[in-house]
């Protein structure tokens, strides 16, 4: 999770997707939305507002972000806020999306995603266990295959918030589960994996002291591979000895 770390600049963009890349990262994600769409509210008061004019992307922007990931030999992936961000995506011709957790009640882009896409990574945080409930009946509905990711939305989140005994309720709803993580341990994703986890989001960066709210909070080249090391330990813990 790149996210809006770069800051609307395209060479710490690629600086960042390069450095994720030889960290270990087999995805980029970013993030998509329209300032004028933005209602008023705390961002206004916080430098939030300006933040999110900065790093806002467009369609010249996506697409060279699109090439950056493939120069770096990194799957490009974005989330998004609502039907025209996702429109947008999907005219762009990519199949793979994420809907983040604060849009877990937004039955209409879930539909949406869910008869264009062919891959949804869902976050299932910021949601009550009804609403999640409902929100899988509307993504059922569609044709595309989908990842339910734990995540507390809280960044960044104390280990003892991370509640990872919720990914054993999420297995029994979807066949594939993944984690999004907002701690800042390098273990607790390893753990994940045990729990069932096939995909770990988190947040990255090349400079904790870069401008911008995440980069503070984010993992820094180093810690992402001892993330990585720590999660091929746990792989291979897990793996089967066959009968013998």
């Amino acid at each position: 999770e790149i996210g809006w770390n770069h800051m609307g600049d395209k060479s710490l963009a690629e600086e960042m997707i390069s450095a994720a890349s030889e960290s270990g990262a087999n995805v980029v994600k970013f993030q998509y939305w329209d300032p004028k769409y933005l209602k008023e509210g705390s961002w206004d008061d916080d430098g939030r507002r300006e933040i999110y004019k900065k790093s806002a992307l467009n369609e010249d922007k996506i697409l060279s972000l699109v090439e950056l990931s493939e120069k770096y030999n990194c799957e490009f992936l974005i989330s998004v806020f609502g039907t025209i961000g996702a429109k947008l995506i999907y005219n762009l011709g990519q199949k793979t999306i994420k809907i983040p957790s604060h849009e877990t009640t937004n039955l209409k882009l879930i539909e949406f995603c869910s008869k264009q896409f062919s891959k949804i990574y869902f976050s299932a945080g910021a949601s009550s266990e009804a609403e999640l409930l409902e929100a899988l009946e509307v993504l059922r509905s569609g044709t595309a295959s989908f990842n339910l990711m734990h995540c507390v939305s809280s960044y960044p989140c104390p280990n003892e918030k991370i509640n990872l005994s919720r990914m054993k309720w999420l297995s029994s709803l979807s066949s594939e589960i993944g984690f999004s993580d907002h701690t800042k341990s390098t273990v607790i994703p390893a753990i994940a994996v045990a729990y069932g986890a096939s995909v770990i989001e988190k947040h990255f960066t090349t400079d904790n002291d870069l401008p911008g709210r995440d980069n503070k909070n984010a993992l820094e080249p180093d810690e992402f591979k001892e993330m990585v090391g720590n999660i091929g330990e746990s792989v291979s813990a897990l793996a089967p000895l066959g009968n013998g």
